[in-house]
């Protein structure tokens, strides 16, 4: 009698848990809902108490891990900023900086626009609902926007641009006007013009 040989082994993507592990850390699943529901409905609407519900933790659970609801809109901003930090770097790494990684960049940035699921800035949408500049969580998107705008003036420097301060001003401006537009109005006609901004400035 033949022996079958074992099935071969399951082809999984990187960091997406296997359907026989444990659950994700209550940590983790929190971090993952408010990310969710952050984005998709805003930081002031959600509650604590929803948070918990969806996360499938205890209240002293939350509160044992994040303390209050703004230190998890804090680490819902770090999260966002780390995963664009590692695409920027994914991108320089690719193209070597200058003009390629911002041709790169805009591609990415222009397909973002028009998934469905786009709805605006993280950052953007988070400082609209925190009036206060002095707020912790106002300091922590001005610092992302800071970060942004320096990695830009790298890239036009490098790619050789007259003005690079004035270029990455220019491109940062288009890049909140194209997310608005965006979600706002028409992805398609917001995604051009951000192009033709762009263009302008490569080619200054």
């Amino acid at each position: 009698m033949t022996v079958d040989s074992p099935p071969p082994a399951v082809q999984r993507l990187p960091g997406r848990p296997r359907a026989d592990s444990p659950v994700p850390g209550a940590r983790a699943r929190v971090l993952t809902t408010a990310g969710r529901l952050f984005y998709d409905e805003g930081v002031r609407v959600v509650g604590v108490d929803r948070l918990i519900a969806e996360s499938s933790v205890t209240k002293a659970t939350f509160y044992k891990h994040f303390g209050a609801k703004d230190t998890l809109v804090l680490e819902y901003l770090a999260g966002r900023h780390d995963v664009e930090a590692a695409e920027l770097t994914s991108l320089i790494e690719a193209h070597g900086g200058g003009r390629a990684t911002l041709e790169a960049y805009l591609d990415a940035v222009v397909a973002r626009l028009q998934t469905v699921s786009f709805r605006g800035s993280a950052f953007a949408n988070a400082a609209s609902e925190f009036s206060d500049p002095t707020h912790p969580v106002r300091l922590a998107i001005a610092e992302h926007r800071e970060w942004l705008t320096s990695e830009m003036v790298s890239l036009f420097k490098t790619a050789g641009h007259p003005m690079p301060g004035d270029a990455a001003d220019d491109l940062v401006l288009a890049l909140d006007g194209a997310q608005v537009g965006a979600y706002a109005g028409d992805a398609i006609a917001a995604a051009a013009a951000l192009r033709r901004s762009a263009q302008r400035l490569l080619e200054a």
